[in-house]
């Protein structure tokens, strides 16, 4: 298994007013999108989030998200390896995810296609 990026997840009050610090910061423009009741925008390895409390609870409890190029192998490598299933791999709106609670305590996010 290869993760290929690591974006890091930040909650912002103002998701308009964020953006434009993250995208002079890493010189990248960002990418909007909503899931699951929560505002979204990715800024270079940023993932930045906004949305009411009970919304952004589910998005919350994930230390970050990887991306690796083959999502099944990273699961079933992440599991043997003592990893446990919080969430089973599902469609989003920016291909597939599963969210893992790693053997030392860290949960994680994993996307792929």
């Amino acid at each position: 298994m290869a993760i290929d990026s690591v974006l890091v997840r930040q909650r912002v009050e103002d998701l308009d007013a964020a953006i434009p610090f993250y995208e002079r910061l890493t010189g990248s423009s960002a990418s909007r999108f909503a899931f699951a009741g929560v505002t979204l925008a990715g800024v270079g390895p940023f993932l930045l989030y906004a949305g009411p409390d009970e919304a952004v609870q589910r998005v919350a409890g994930v230390a970050a998200t990887l991306t690796v190029a083959d999502l099944d192998t990273a699961v079933e490598q992440a599991e043997a390896g003592g990893a446990d299933i919080v969430m089973p791999i599902q469609p989003t709106p920016n291909g597939r995810r599963a969210v893992l609670r790693h053997p030392y305590g860290g949960v994680f996010e994993y996307v792929g296609p």
